[in-house]
């Protein structure tokens, strides 16, 4: 499968890790960098170093209880480090916002994709991704970031979610983004509990009906540490497992931030998968 991004192609016949860089002053896995574009772009760098096929830049935190943050300010925090980075790497550039404005901005500024929690539903921001020719990654979120963990609920979290991804593309596709340069995300920990966390986990499967990669982002999140008693810091063999586990189900990028254990994890699962597909083709000859 590859993905479209403007005259760019990304291959994810096998999964790719996405390097979270947060250039925010409150995220909530506690490594936001806010200001020091230096590190931030040092940063960026090393993940690339281990592995990392995309780093994705956020300038605002969209951790529960979060408030909005402008245009102008996610622009003031990502547009130095995006053209510092930019020419150092040939690595993919995701932009972690759903902005209009920031979407035009970064596009010129050589972003490859449009990362956004709210699927492009902010008025303008289905044109601006269709006019900038990057590729999208549509997100499911139930409510907002401020109140999205108040009391989650769903009749069938997985129905909903897979209903809403498809809404969302297909009004991305009419809006005129190519069919080719659209990620689908269920949002894990985006207006969820715990249990409809680990269901659309386990579900993850149901989602490759779309046609489209999947995008897991399960690393250091909160129902990790409700599961193994850990603080957020020591959550990296949780991440890993759900990451094992959302491969193994069919997600063709994982979003970490550990990316140098996430790299050597999923190598392991792409050798078994390749061992799995000789054992099944029988001995040669």
């Amino acid at each position: 499968m590859l993905l479209s991004m403007g005259d760019r192609r990304l291959d994810l016949s096998t999964p790719a890790v996405m390097g979270v860089v947060n250039l925010t002053p409150d995220s909530f896995s506690g490594d936001g960098i806010a200001g020091d574009h230096s590190v931030a772009v040092s940063r960026a760098l090393e993940m690339i170093s281990d592995g990392a096929s995309i780093i994705d830049l956020g300038g605002e935190s969209t951790r529960p209880g979060a408030a909005a943050v402008s245009g102008a300010e996610q622009l003031e925090r990502i547009l130095p480090v995006l053209e510092r980075l930019r020419p150092q790497t040939e690595a993919v550039i995701s932009i972690d916002s759903g902005d209009p404005q920031v979407i035009e901005a970064v596009a010129a500024a050589g972003a490859d994709i449009v990362n956004d929690v709210y699927a492009l539903r902010h008025d303008g921001a289905l044109q601006a991704a269709a006019k900038s020719g990057l590729a999208v990654c549509l997100m499911h979120m139930q409510g907002e970031p401020a109140s999205m963990q108040d009391d989650p609920r769903y009749d069938d979290v997985s129905s909903e979610v897979l209903r809403f991804l498809r809404e969302r593309s297909e009004a991305a596709i009419d809006a005129g983004v190519s069919s080719s340069s659209i990620i689908v995300d269920p949002g894990f920990g985006f207006g969820k509990t715990d249990d409809h966390n680990l269901t659309l986990l386990a579900d993850l499967g149901c989602f490759r009906e779309l046609g489209l990669p999947i995008l897991a982002g399960l690393s250091r999140k909160g129902t990790l540490g409700r599961l193994t008693g850990r603080p957020v810091g020591e959550r990296l063999a949780a991440s890993l497992a759900a990451a094992v586990l959302a491969v193994e189900r069919g997600a063709a990028i994982i979003r970490a931030h550990d990316v140098a254990a996430t790299v050597d994890a999923l190598k392991v699962v792409n050798a078994a998968g390749k061992a799995q597909v000789n054992l099944a083709a029988g001995p040669a000859g």
